[in-house]
């Protein structure tokens, strides 16, 4: 049987814009995981890696035009947006050059013996070394900085791991035009093309996350198919980790106190954020917990008439349009649930951006509305009328783990009146990044930045976004009682290349 076809689809019209590939078949997947294993020490000199994600970016911003292009196409996110996120994966590649530059990612240690101790200490040299090959499933809403050029790949590729991308089918020409940057890239530091394989079609991802050589996975995507590749990924002879972002809920509480003092500000800065990028972004908040009463109506007005100002827009694909109206449909039919504005199909390939509301006594105790308490990809967001602090509470205490939680204060709560540290406690649970008094959409390229959460938001506890991002690929190695002359240069007495280390308890920087 020949194999399928892989056609970039412009999203405006539905129609095919052309071929760009075929389905990879299982011996494609593996010849591409096999050259990516052998380029491993092609990736071993630190130096020769920082350069290359240097120039990976300088090419990038080279072939700009041409890639921005080609993403609005299959995309329809806009070139204004697609220019953005370029510039942040080109700034993303940098800060890896960097940390890779400065070394205190492979967390050296040196223990000399110690015979008074108890027990004994040995001569003990401990750093990180990379795990291998890793295997990168693209995102369908960051093109960019979730797809072939994305976190993941910086992150493995910083930490000396080759890479193969399996592209998302909503962007296929794109992530061809991609790798061929980054191969170009490779090439200019005597790296082989191997370094960045990319294949196309379902069972391709299937047959990538199953292979032997694979060390370990990075995903970002749907809670269905991540927790697929999850189990896939525990269930192999050897298990391997795999770092998935699957779905996120983002909620949202604003105080009383907070919808009386500012309730233009919040009804408007929720509309921003929640059509952003039509409702695509995976920190969009789904769900917000806002006051009855005035103040609240206040709040749900000015929502009103700002969403009620927000074209209707173009989801990635026409499945994603079709799930989103199907979506919203089924939760605008269930009781007491109001749609003071309603979203959902805007003309014959957009969606229009709409909210609803329901009473937080529905969402207090399982049943049929725990359909509110799931993901609805698109431009669309649940409010939760609330009472009392008694039903944020409930609410709060049914929540699956998110990427986000924000909580909404006035400034006396700001300042420390009020229950502003209690809130933050009960949310802190809930998320891995806490805001206040901000919107989640948009995620800093910080040293500092954590974008995961607990599951279902993802399957581990590290980071997609930020440098941490690196120590996903690498595990600890400790050499016992190795003589100098044996010894990796990194693990040796005089520290020749100057890393920052921990040197007999002491930090040496």
């Amino acid at each position: 049987m020949a194999a399928a076809p892989v056609w970039s689809v412009d999203p405006r019209t539905g129609k095919q814009r052309e071929q760009v590939a075929v389905e990879a078949t299982a011996q494609e997947v593996d010849a591409a995981v096999r050259a990516a294993h052998d380029v491993r020490a092609a990736l071993a000199d630190r130096a020769v890696r920082a350069a290359f994600l240097r120039t990976a970016a300088d090419e990038l911003e080279a072939a700009k035009d041409s890639l921005v292009e080609v993403a609005d196409a299959e995309t329809a996110l806009g070139p204004v947006r697609l220019g953005g996120e370029l510039a942040r994966t080109c700034y993303q590649l940098r800060a890896f050059a960097k940390i890779v530059d400065e070394g205190e990612f492979l967390g050296v240690v040196i223990d000399h013996p110690d015979d008074t101790a108890t027990p004994p200490i040995p001569d003990l040299r401990r750093y990180k070394v990379p795990l291998g090959v890793v295997a990168v499933y693209s995102a369908s809403n960051f093109p960019f900085a979730f797809s072939v050029p994305g976190g993941d790949t910086a992150s493995a590729l910083a930490a000396g791991c080759p890479v193969v991308v399996k592209a998302h089918p909503d962007h296929p020409a794109l992530s061809e035009l991609v790798a061929s940057v980054l191969r170009r890239a490779a090439a200019r530091h005597d790296i082989p093309a191997g370094v960045l394989g990319l294949v196309h079609g379902f069972e391709a991802g299937i047959e990538l996350i199953k292979h032997p050589l694979i060390a370990a996975a990075g995903f970002t995507g749907s809670v269905r198919g991540g927790r697929a590749l999850f189990d896939a990924a525990a269930a192999r002879p050897v298990p391997i980790p795999f770092h998935g972002e699957l779905g996120s809920l983002n909620p949202v509480v604003v105080t009383e106190a907070a919808a009386a003092e500012r309730p233009e500000a919040i009804g408007t800065g929720l509309a921003g954020s929640m059509t952003m990028g039509v409702g695509q972004f995976c920190v969009k908040p789904g769900l917000v917990l806002a006051p009855s009463g005035a103040a609240g109506d206040q709040l749900v007005k000015s929502l009103t008439e700002a969403v009620s100002d927000t074209a209707a827009g173009v989801l990635l694909d026409h499945r994603m349009r079709d799930n989103f109206i199907a979506g919203v449909a089924e939760r605008a039919a269930l009781p007491d649930v109001d749609s003071p504005v309603t979203p959902g199909a805007g003309g014959e390939h957009t969606v229009s951006p709409g909210f609803l509301t329901v009473p937080a006594s529905r969402l207090a105790r399982e049943g049929e509305y725990d359909l509110l308490l799931e993901e609805c990809f698109g431009p669309v967001t649940v409010v939760v009328r609330y009472e009392d602090q008694g039903e944020v509470e409930a609410v709060l205490s049914r929540l699956p783990g998110n990427l986000t939680a924000t909580v909404h204060l006035s400034s006396g709560e700001a300042a420390g009146e009020g229950r502003g540290a209690e809130i933050l406690r009960e949310l802190t649970p809930l998320a891995g990044r806490v805001l206040v008094n901000a919107w989640p959409t948009g995620v800093a390229v910080a040293p500092a930045q954590h974008h995961g959460g607990p599951y279902p938001a993802t399957t581990s506890t590290s980071t997609s976004v930020g440098g941490t991002a690196i120590e996903r690929w690498l595990r600890p190695v400790v050499y016992q009682n190795t003589p100098e002359a044996l010894l990796p240069v990194e693990l040796r007495d005089a520290n020749e290349l100057g890393l920052p280390r921990r040197f007999n308890g002491v930090l040496e920087r």
